[in-house]
C-alpha cells in the first residue's frame, strides 16, 4: 500500500495546485474507517481504495475523483454515513461516493429482466456524473488484477461480468488500454489454456524471428526522420485476448494470423499525421480495405486517429495508428479526458468530448425501449458497436455500427424515412435492403407513401434505434389483430380453469403483470410476448396446473375445434414456443405450420382456410421431430460425439441420413425428437460449440408439404 505522501506526489505531478490537505484527510478517514478489515489475500482492505486512486492518477483526474476512489467503499462497508462524508468533504464528493456505492450493489450479471433494470440504473448514474463510472472501472480493474485471492467460482463470475459489461463499457468510453487489460485479465480466468497457448506461440515466434517490434520501430523512425517529421514511434505485440478473438472471428490458426503487432506514431500536428501516412505507404505496401480515417470522421467518444495496415518485414502485416499528442491523450483517456489536468489546470484538449452530450447520445435511443429484452439488446449493440461512416446524397455524414444495412441508415436519418423505405441505392446502384454498408459509401433511400415496416426487417437491422422503431410500428399496425387473437387466447385459457375472461379479470391481470391496461395485455398475449398461462396465473395462481405436468399432444394446440384433428406440417416442423397458423383440409383436419413457413404463400388467396392457433403453455413431451442439417469433419469419433451431445440434451435421434460425403467433411440430416423451441436451442448450441461441427441449421423442405397433401 503506497503511503499518502507518495499518492499526493502522483497527483501533484500533473496538478501542482491540488488540495493536498483534503486528499490527506480522505486518506486518513478511509484508513480509519476500514481499520481491522482485510481482503481475501490477507492484505489490509484499505490497500484496495488506495490502488484504485493510484490507477485514476494515471488518467490525471481531478481531486474529487481521486478522493472518491479513497472513500468509495466507506458508506457500503464501514460505519461511515452519507451525512458524515458530506460534512467532511462536501456534497460533490458525497454524491460521487454514494453513486459508486449504488453501482457496486447492482448485480449486472443477474437474470435478463433484472439485468435490464440494473443497466437502466447504470446509465442513469452515468448521466448524473460520469466520474462515478470512472471510479467503478478502476475499482474493477484492481479487483481483476488481484482476482487470484478469490474462490474459483467467484473468479469465474467476476471474469464473465468483466468480459460482458465492464470491458466493453471501457472501450465505448474510449479507454482502450483499460478495455484491453480487463479483457486479458478476464481471459486469463475464463480460458487459461487458450491464453497460455497464445503466450507459448509468441515465445516460439520470437525465437524464430527475433525482436520484430524493435526492428520495425527502428525502420519507421528512420523513414520519418528522412522526411523531416518529428515523431515518436511505439510498437508492441497485441494482447493475448485480442489475438484469440481475431483467431475465432476469422477462423484462423495462430500461424496464419497476420497483424499480431501494432505500432503507434505520435506527431505534433494534423498535417504531420497525413505526411507520416504518406511515408509509411511509400515505404511499405498498404493492405487493401484496412484503412480508416478517424481524424476526418471522429468516433462519438472523441477518438481520432488514422489506422492502416501494411506489409512489413518478411511480408508480415502490421497495424499502424497515426495521431497527434492531443489526439493520443483522448485515445488513452476517452471521455475521461474532460476531467484531465495538465500543469494544475483542467486540460483544454480540443478533442475531448462533453460527457453530458456523450451520455445523452448514448442513452437517448434506450429511453423508448419498453421491454427489458429490447432494452438489453439495444444496450449491448451500442456497447460493442464499431463504426462505419456513410454519406447521404447531399454529402452529410451518417455514423452507423459495423454490419449496418440501408434500413439502419434510413432510421438514422429519421423514423419517418425508415418506416416508408421500399429500397436503397448504394453508390448509385440498387441493392437489397440486407446489404451491409461500408465506409465511405453513399446511400440513397427510396421511399413510398403508405409503406410500413416488414417483420423481416428486424432480422436485417442491427442498430437499436432501427429495431426499436420497427417494433413500435409493427405493434401499432398489428395491435388490433393481436388484441383480437389475444382475447380468444385469454378466453380459452380462462375457460380451461373454469373461469371467465371478463374485462375486470383482464384489468387485474394487466395490473399484476405491470402492464398499462387490458388492451396492452391482450396485444402482448396475441403477439406471443407473454403466455396465456402467465395471464391466468397472475389472477388465479392456485388454479394453474403444475408446469411439471406434461401436456399431451391431443391438447397441445389452442384454437382447434373439439372435432378437429391436428398434424404438424412436415415442411417446417413447428415446435411448441413458435408462432403457428393452421390450414384446414376438408375431411382431413388441420395442418399446423410455422408462421414463417414458405408454403403458406400458396394459401394467401384462401383466407377462409386459415386458423389462428397457439401452443398450449406448459411442458410438452419430447415427441416433435425436427430435422437438423449438419456439416461435420470426416474424422474418427466425430459422428459418435455429435450423437452423444444430442443425447446429453435428452433428445432422441429418430433417423440419420448422409446427403454428401467429401474427403474432409460429411453433410447429413438428423431427425431429432424435441419438446419445444427452447429444447431445439439447447441442442443446436452444444453442437455449434463443437470444433468439428462446421455448420448447423434447421432443415426445411417445402416439397414435403406437397407430399403430405397428396397423401392426405
Amino acid at each position: 500500500m503506497i503511503p499518502v505522501d507518495d499518492l499526493i506526489e502522483l497527483v501533484r505531478a500533473y496538478n501542482p495546485k491540488t488540495d493536498e490537505n483534503l486528499i490527506r484527510a480522505a486518506y486518513d478517514f478511509g484508513m480509519a474507517a476500514h481499520e481491522g478489515q482485510a481482503r481475501h489475500s490477507g492484505e489490509p482492505y484499505f490497500s484496495h481504495p488506495v490502488e484504485v486512486a493510484k490507477i485514476l492518477t494515471g488518467q490525471r483526474l481531478d481531486d474529487a475523483t481521486i478522493i472518491t476512489a479513497l472513500l468509495h467503499d466507506t458508506i457500503e462497508d464501514t460505519g461511515a454515513s452519507f451525512p458524515e462524508v458530506e460534512k467532511r468533504f462536501g456534497r460533490e464528493i458525497a454524491d460521487l461516493v454514494d453513486g459508486v456505492t449504488k453501482l457496486t450493489n447492482l448485480q449486472l450479471s443477474s437474470t435478463e429482466t433484472k439485468q435490464a433494470e440494473n443497466f437502466r440504473k447504470l446509465f442513469i448514474a452515468m448521466s448524473r456524473d460520469l466520474r462515478v463510472i470512472l471510479v467503478k472501472l478502476a475499482d474493477r480493474l484492481h479487483n481483476m488484477r488481484t482476482i487470484k485471492a478469490m474462490r474459483p467460482e467467484k473468479q469465474g463470475q467476476k471474469a464473465r461480468e468483466t468480459m460482458d459489461i465492464y470491458a466493453p463499457l471501457a472501450g465505448r468510453m474510449g479507454m482502450q488500454w483499460m478495455r484491453e487489460e480487463l479483457e486479458d485479465l478476464a481471459f486469463k480466468v475464463l480460458n487459461p489454456e487458450g491464453r497460455n497457448s497464445i503466450m507459448r506461440r509468441f515465445v516460439t515466434l520470437q525465437k524464430e524471428t527475433g525482436d520484430v517490434v524493435e526492428r520495425i520501430t527502428g525502420d519507421m523512425k528512420a523513414e520519418l526522420k528522412k522526411a523531416d517529421i518529428r515523431a515518436k514511434v511505439l510498437g508492441r505485440a497485441k494482447k493475448p485476448y485480442s489475438i484469440w478473438r481475431k483467431m475465432q472471428e476469422k477462423e484462423l490458426s495462430f500461424s496464419r494470423l497476420s497483424d499480431i503487432y501494432g505500432f503507434r506514431i505520435l506527431v505534433d500536428s494534423e498535417e504531420d499525421c497525413y505526411a507520416a501516412l504518406g511515408v509509411i505507404h511509400r515505404r511499405w505496401r498498404a493492405v487493401p480495405g484496412r484503412f480508416k480515417d478517424y481524424i476526418s470522421q471522429p468516433k462519438s467518444n472523441g477518438y481520432r486517429s488514422i489506422h492502416t495496415t501494411v506489409s512489413g518485414r518478411n511480408g508480415r502485416r502490421v497495424e499502424v495508428q497515426i495521431r497527434t499528442w492531443q489526439m493520443h491523450d483522448v485515445a488513452e483517456s476517452g471521455v475521461a479526458a474532460h476531467w484531465s489536468y495538465r500543469d494544475g489546470v483542467p486540460s483544454e484538449n480540443p478533442f475531448a468530448v462533453d460527457p453530458a452530450k456523450w451520455v445523452a447520445g448514448l442513452t437517448e435511443r434506450f429511453d423508448s425501449e419498453e421491454d427489458h429484452e429490447d432494452f438489453l439488446e439495444a444496450v449491448k449493440l451500442e456497447m460493442y458497436a464499431d463504426q462505419v461512416f456513410c454519406f447521404t446524397p447531399k454529402g452529410e455524414v451518417v455514423k452507423l455500427p459495423r454490419g449496418a444495412t440501408p434500413i439502419d441508415f434510413a432510421y438514422a436519418i429519421h423514423t419517418r424515412i425508415g418506416d416508408a423505405c421500399v429500397g436503397a441505392k448504394v453508390d448509385n446502384m440498387r441493392v437489397p435492403l440486407w446489404t451491409r454498408v461500408k465506409n465511405g459509401q453513399s446511400v440513397e433511400i427510396i421511399t413510398a407513401e403508405g409503406q410500413t415496416p416488414q417483420a423481416t426487417w428486424l432480422d436485417i437491422a442491427v442498430t437499436g434505434k432501427a429495431k426499436t422503431a420497427i417494433r413500435r410500428t409493427l405493434r401499432e399496425v398489428d395491435r388490433e389483430r393481436f388484441i383480437k387473437l389475444g382475447r380468444e387466447l385469454a378466453r380459452a385459457a380462462f375457460d380451461h380453469v373454469g373461469k371467465r375472461a371478463t374485462d375486470k379479470a383482464l384489468e387485474t391481470a394487466a395490473r399484476n403483470l405491470r402492464l398499462e391496461d387490458r388492451n396492452t395485455l391482450l396485444a402482448r398475449l396475441g403477439s406471443a410476448e407473454i403466455t396465456a398461462r402467465d395471464v391466468v396465473q397472475s389472477v388465479y395462481p392456485d388454479l394453474v396446473p403444475d408446469k411439471s405436468e406434461e401436456i399431451s399432444t391431443e391438447r397441445a394446440v389452442i384454437g382447434l375445434g373439439a372435432d378437429r384433428m391436428m398434424s404438424r406440417a412436415p415442411c417446417c416442423q413447428p415446435l411448441p414456443g413458435e408462432r403457428i397458423v393452421g390450414i384446414t383440409y376438408r375431411g382431413r383436419g388441420v395442418v399446423v405450420h410455422a408462421i414463417d413457413c414458405d408454403v403458406l404463400s400458396s394459401y394467401e388467396d384462401q383466407p377462409a382456410r386459415w386458423l389462428d392457433l397457439h401452443w398450449q403453455p406448459g411442458r410438452h413431451p419430447a415427441v416433435y421431430a425436427v430435422t437438423l442439417d449438419l456439416t461435420i469433419g470426416n474424422d474418427a469419433g466425430v459422428l459418435g460425439r455429435v450423437c452423444t451431445l444430442i443425447g446429453e440434451q435428452k433428445a432422441n435421434i429418430s433417423d440419420l441420413r448422409f446427403v454428401d460425403r467429401k474427403p474432409d467433411f460429411f453433410r447429413l440430416l438428423i431427425d431429432v425428437d424435441l419438446s419445444d423451441a427452447e429444447h431445439l436451442h439447447r441442442v443446436t448450441s452444444v453442437l455449434e460449440a463443437d470444433n468439428d461441427v462446421a455448420a448447423i441449421s434447421r432443415h426445411r423442405d417445402p416439397e414435403r408439404a406437397g407430399q403430405r397433401i397428396a397423401q392426405n
